[in-house]
């Protein structure tokens, strides 16, 4: 293949597909278009929406496929030419995050069957981790737990790499990320590579998010299975869909939407995501020995300066460290990897 190419880049998450058609020269993108649409729409196949937007913008058909995977299991540790071995590992990987991997592997299954001989390539969100020592990588439990694939992946890694790659040469040595969304989760990087972060075996844990509760005493779920009945299918529903900032508020995800409300219910969850969060940069910080740089990136990272202002309002006793906010370049990240991997 040439050096150019054109690469479209699938973002599918647990209700809706972004896409972005990309022209990429070596390690430079230009978006030619960037929409979105509902990732599961009945009989719909979403795949087919964005086939006909190409078509309708005249743009032309995409020489690579890349999509986003939020988790690749244990086999799976690195971006990937997506061939029928790669899908028996994707099958096996939907254990370990069932809100987005069946999804996105569906998506797969429809690419393939739309773009019939395009090279597809698989960017996995736990790629960016695998850096991470053995330290912040293992979760205490037995060896045989443990041997299964039971640890620490990390996850939101291409929004983490694209970070790295636009600070590029001037990155400091001890960098905190904090991705601020409806997901949210802080990375510790050391010298442009990850040593730590908050979620752990699923993109459940770590800090308070819009649906989901972050870090949770085991106990709990103990309590509620034997106490309340709940069985792993009633408890996926709560950890993924009612929990978070939707549950403290009685109803909505949207800081947006809480910073509007004058309910208290709306301002405690407010202010136990920033105390939350405030405490695990604390602990990114503690990985690091040291700040020199405070990312902000994410939805809620890049347009919630109360938030941000919130957050920081605790950390001066950290001392001096540069402060920044940077948007995110998941889908750009997804363009490069894909073309390198095909061409």
């Amino acid at each position: 293949m040439s050096r150019t190419g054109h690469v479209l880049a699938l973002n599918a998450g647990s209700s809706s597909l972004k896409y972005g058609l990309y022209r990429v020269d070596g390690d430079e993108t230009e978006e030619l278009l960037a929409a979105q649409t509902e990732s599961h729409d009945g009989d719909a196949d979403p795949v087919a929406t964005v086939v006909r937007a190409l078509v309708d913008h005249g743009l032309p058909t995409p020489d690579a496929v890349g999509h986003r995977l939020v988790h690749g299991g244990p086999k799976v540790r690195a971006h990937a030419l997506i061939d029928d071995a790669l899908m028996v590992h994707l099958e096996e990987a939907k254990a370990f995050a069932p809100l987005h991997v069946p999804v996105a592997v569906a998506m797969v299954e429809r690419a393939r069957a739309a773009f019939p001989g395009v090279p597809q390539v698989a960017c996995f969100d736990t790629a960016f981790h695998a850096t991470m020592p053995a330290v912040a990588r293992t979760l205490p439990l037995p060896a045989d737990l443990r041997d299964g694939g039971i640890e620490r992946y990390g996850f939101h890694g291409l929004s983490y790499e694209s970070i790295v790659r636009q600070l590029g040469a001037t990155i400091p040595s001890r960098v905190v990320i904090a991705h601020l969304g409806n997901g949210a989760s802080l990375c510790a990087v050391r010298d442009g590579h990850s040593v730590d972060t908050t979620m752990g075996l699923t993109p459940t844990g770590g800090i308070v998010m819009g649906t989901r509760p972050g870090d949770l005493d085991p106990g709990v779920l103990l309590y509620l299975m034997r106490e309340k009945g709940y069985d792993a299918a009633r408890l996926e529903v709560l950890m993924d869909r009612e929990s978070g900032l939707k549950g403290l508020s009685g109803g909505t995800s949207d800081m947006r939407g809480l910073r509007e409300s004058n309910e208290a219910s709306a301002a405690l969850a407010r202010e136990v995501f920033v105390h939350v969060a405030r405490k695990h940069v604390a602990a990114m910080v503690a990985s690091l020995g040291g700040i020199d740089l405070l990312l902000f990136t994410g939805g809620i990272g890049e347009n919630d300066a109360a938030t941000r202002d919130a957050i920081l309002a605790g950390l001066q006793w950290f001392g001096d460290f540069d402060v920044r906010v940077m948007a995110t370049e998941e889908d750009e990240q997804i363009a490069r990897h894909t073309w390198r991997l095909a061409s």
